[in-house]
């Protein structure tokens, strides 16, 4: 019996010393390594994505620069009153053009950094919605850089046939001849 007791002891301790390897096994090699490869998974997809995206810039280069020097040649002038003086003829142009009648137009200045400086106007008026379309289609084809911020319309009367047209545009200056 004492025979068989101590075999069952070491086949305890080896079981045991087993479990404990196992553990010991996993903790400190399998589940690190298993974190490693998952991370290295993931770095891996996120550079394949911006090598992705790196390559779609290049491919668009041109495209991007024709676009770019078009936006900084359309800018408004450097001074800012010939830059408000422009958007103001715009505006005049624009009105006379869609038939809408503007009421008042307010412009306010922002600097934004040392290259470059916002002059945001806010512009009302009314017309049907005819006018008002023609007038904001007017805005958007027009090459002076203007971006409509803000667009609010309302009804003048029971029936939505007069609008009252609430804009907001902002416009940009360049501070730099070449960026």
């Amino acid at each position: 019996m004492n025979l068989n007791l101590r075999n069952r002891q070491q086949m305890l301790t080896i079981f045991a010393l087993v479990v404990v390897a196992l553990w010991a096994g996993d903790k400190l090699l399998l589940t690190p390594l298993t974190k490693s490869w998952r991370e290295r998974n993931l770095r891996i997809a996120d550079l394949r994505k911006a090598i992705s995206q790196g390559s779609q810039l290049l491919e668009r280069e041109r495209t991007i620069r024709e676009r770019w020097e078009t936006m900084r040649t359309n800018t408004l002038p450097k001074e800012v009153s010939q830059a408000e003086g422009a958007v103001l003829k715009a505006f005049d142009r624009w009105s006379e053009d869609s038939r809408i009648s503007i009421t008042s137009i307010q412009r306010q200045r922002k600097q934004n950094a040392d290259d470059y400086m916002t002059v945001e106007f806010r512009v009302d008026g009314f017309g049907s919605l005819a006018t008002i379309t023609r007038f904001l289609y007017e805005i958007e084809k027009d090459p002076i850089a203007l971006k409509v911020d803000q667009v609010t319309l309302s009804a003048r009367d029971n029936e939505g046939s007069q609008l009252t047209l609430g804009l907001q545009v902002s416009g940009l200056l360049l501070n730099t001849t070449q960026l």
